[in-house]
């Protein structure tokens, strides 16, 4: 798919410790030449206590980009999920003061962008900061409690002094829905205005075969390119459901298997959303999927634990899906 696109952007995938080996390995450097890690880079994950950082996964992963000649795009410097309560806690158990948090925040930032400088060309550095409800511009969270909006600044310019070549985004989903993508345009704004080393907006793309629409998209596209932005799409992937947010178990009568009906369909949508891409290949500087194929998708556990998704253009038995075709066919 590289290939197919290397005149377009690159294309990337998201990645983990089983990525790295095998046939997937195998598959990835085929098809990919841009990888983003998908939970190594989570604060949870690489700095679980205030003096503790977990390396060893996030050095293989851009170990494994040095050597194969991948671009690194980091994920997620600063979000209100997977984030351990000792940011927000001090020796006596109770809320740290905006000034603590600024710093530990900062301390955090320079260390993880300034041990990858250079290896990792572009971070999401703010991550869903926009709430679902349509009633509240920002999400409530401990980070906007404790230090109110100018976090999300300071973020961006720890990140920039951090590595003042990397790229910077803001990422969020549902971001090409009219509603939700004029509340982050209006954070976007704000940041560009302020003149906050901020370059690009990461479209998350969790997407189905029923949504977007080609006018919300296009849309979407052309109102953050027109403040002079970057678009990534960032974690791509076209469930074969509808969309959901809240967590529920499988019920009795869900059949999880991909039938020719639903099968045609994601070739469809597929189909339409690169079209699109191509068409505005002037904004977009990155496509990314959210893990590499059927065989393994974090929607196989969200919304529904334990039932089948097939949202990728890579079965299960690693081999291209019709789907992958329609998205190399330039003529439709």
């Amino acid at each position: 798919m590289k290939d197919y696109y290397k005149d377009f952007f690159p294309i990337g995938v998201a990645v983990n410790a089983r990525t790295l080996n095998g046939k997937e390995a195998h598959l990835l450097l085929h098809e990919f030449n841009s990888i983003t890690p998908e939970n190594a880079m989570k604060m949870e994950v690489i700095h679980p206590q205030r003096n503790v950082y977990n390396w060893a996964l996030a050095d293989s992963i851009v170990a494994f980009a040095q050597k194969n000649r991948l671009r690194v795009r980091g994920h997620t410097l600063l979000w209100h999920e997977q984030v351990p309560d000792w940011f927000f806690l001090d020796n006596q158990g109770k809320a740290v003061t905006k000034d603590t948090l600024l710093k530990r925040l900062k301390d955090h930032i320079t260390t993880v962008v300034g041990r990858y400088k250079g290896k990792v060309y572009a971070w999401d550095v703010l991550n869903e900061a926009i709430d679902d409800s349509p009633q509240r511009f920002l999400r409530l969270s401990k980070w906007l409690d404790i230090a109110d909006e100018e976090i999300f600044a300071k973020a961006f310019v720890y990140a920039h002094e951090a590595d003042p070549d990397a790229l910077l985004f803001y990422n969020d989903y549902n971001s090409e829905r009219p509603e939700k993508r004029e509340r982050i345009y209006r954070l976007l704004k704000k940041l560009v205005d302020a003149g906050i080393p901020i370059h690009g907006v990461g479209l998350q793309g969790h997407w189905s075969i029923f949504e977007p629409s080609t006018a919300d998209l296009e849309q979407a596209i052309e109102r953050y390119a027109s403040l002079g932005l970057q678009l990534h799409f960032t974690e791509l992937d076209i469930s074969v459901y509808p969309w959901e947010k809240e967590r529920r178990t499988k019920r009795a009568d869900e059949i999880d298997t991909l039938t020719t009906v639903l099968e045609q369909r994601q070739i469809d949508q597929y189909g339409r959303i690169f079209s699109i891409f191509r068409k505005y290949r002037q904004y977009i500087t990155n496509v990314t999927f959210w893990n590499l194929s059927d065989r393994y998708s974090w929607l196989d556990r969200y919304p529904v634990y334990g039932r089948k998704n097939y949202p990728l253009l890579f079965d299960r038995e690693l081999e291209r899906k019709k789907a992958y075709y329609k998205v190399v066919d330039f003529k439709n």
